[in-house]
């Protein structure tokens, strides 16, 4: 999923990384962090179903609506459940915006 992700995220137009933006901090900007992967939907006591969630932070300097809005168009597209998004805060320190995006996406097991 973090493949997809990141290749979701640079079609964009936007620097990302996971974790943490470890170089210069350009004026927008995205961090993946995994949140979690589970298995649902057992049958004769194996699973049928994988999920992995994450969570999208975009960072900005400018107005972040339109990133935000193209980021859930693209993301739904590419078959992404959005879990939840909002407005973090404004980092005065380094005068960020910050936007979260929740995703999941379900896979069967095999």
């Amino acid at each position: 999923m973090l493949e997809e992700l990141n290749t979701i995220v640079e079609s964009a137009g936007l620097p990302v990384e996971t974790g943490v933006f470890s170089g210069t901090a350009p004026e927008e900007y995205v961090v993946i962090t995994p949140i979690s992967e589970h298995f649902a939907l057992f049958s004769d006591d194996t699973p049928g179903m994988n999920i992995e969630e994450a969570r999208l932070s975009l960072f900005s300097k400018k107005n972040y609506t339109q990133r935000k809005d193209l980021l859930i168009r693209m993301l739904l597209t590419a078959g992404f459940v959005v879990t939840d998004r909002r407005y973090i805060e404004h980092e005065a320190d380094t005068g960020y915006h910050h936007v979260a995006i929740d995703v999941a996406k379900e896979t069967e097991e095999n």
